[in-house]
């Protein structure tokens, strides 16, 4: 059986830290699904099909990385495609106590997919996609904090 994980996120944008996150995820899976996810409570600067374009362009030369745009929960987007485990990086200790409670919750709705947590390389733990977005909508220069082909 082949070891899939899903990696779910907005992915508005994807920075380098996910991509670190994701390249280094393959060393333990067979196939990575980057998910692009819709929340209500966020307003995005790309519609979901840009993005899902533009982060296959980062991964165009790594064959076992597929990007989905799903909508709902994430646990039932992760039965749909098969995938036995959810990642998700981790940056800060304010990240796992957020992400311990949705992995606990997932685990309660599926037993059988577990949440694998990753943690990001400490030059990437300060970037994150909200205060990536902030300082783009406010004239700053964000192209070291995003990987070649993303585009604000």
């Amino acid at each position: 059986m082949s070891r899939i994980a899903v990696f779910p996120g907005s992915f508005d944008p994807l920075t380098i830290g996910h991509e670190d996150i994701a390249r280094r995820a393959l060393e333990l899976f067979d196939e990575l699904i980057i998910g692009i996810g819709s929340n209500s409570d966020k307003s995005y600067l790309h519609a979901a099909e840009e993005r899902k374009s533009m982060i296959e362009n980062v991964f165009a030369d790594e064959k076992r990385i597929r990007v989905l745009i799903y909508n709902g929960l994430t646990i039932n987007f992760c039965k749909h495609v098969g995938a036995q485990y959810i990642l998700r990086g981790l940056r800060t200790s304010a990240d796992f106590e957020f992400e311990r409670g949705i992995a606990q919750m997932n685990k309660a709705l599926a037993e059988d997919i577990d949440t694998i947590f990753m943690m990001s390389r400490p030059m990437y733990s300060h970037i994150a996609s909200s205060i990536v977005r902030d300082i783009h909508k406010n004239k700053g220069d964000v192209s070291k904090f995003l990987p070649k082909g993303i585009t604000l």
